[in-house]
């Protein structure tokens, strides 16, 4: 067998290598419910949730608990998710700049305990880019 051919094998090994292992660590976007059916069954792979913030009729966020003074890596909060079902998440991190401001919310973890914990938390926040109505006016 010549050189090139080995050496030809061996890339083509390495890439499907690398492949599965990327294909492995990507994970499903769910909702809340498939998230504690998995939970339940006993798969801890890690899943997105889509979701808005609980907020109370006056706007403001409801069950969001952070004490930076008394643990500045324990963040708290309620998510709904796409089928309106409410699921308390908890982040082992600081609470992310403009949390406040975001419209919705991509979690990436697994339930734990009755619990959802996220990795990372990804923030949809409004654009300053607001379109504006725009009026039609009668040309000739």
């Amino acid at each position: 067998m010549k050189k090139s051919h080995i050496i030809g094998i061996l890339v083509i090994a390495v890439a499907i290598m690398i492949i599965m292992t990327t294909a492995g660590d990507a994970s499903t976007y769910v909702s809340f419910g498939e998230a504690i059916e998995r939970a339940e069954e006993g798969n801890s792979t890690k899943v997105h949730v889509v979701g808005r913030l609980k907020k109370d009729p006056q706007g403001h966020i409801v069950g969001m608990q952070y004490n930076p003074v008394m643990d500045p890596n324990y963040f708290t909060f309620t998510l709904v998710d796409t089928n309106r079902v409410e699921q308390q998440v908890v982040y082992y991190n600081p609470k992310p700049q403009d949390f406040e401001r975001s419209e919705q919310v991509v979690i990436t973890g697994n339930m734990q305990n009755n619990v959802f914990v996220a990795d990372k938390i990804l923030l949809k926040c409004p654009s300053k880019y607001v379109e504006k109505d725009v009026t039609k006016t009668a040309s000739l």
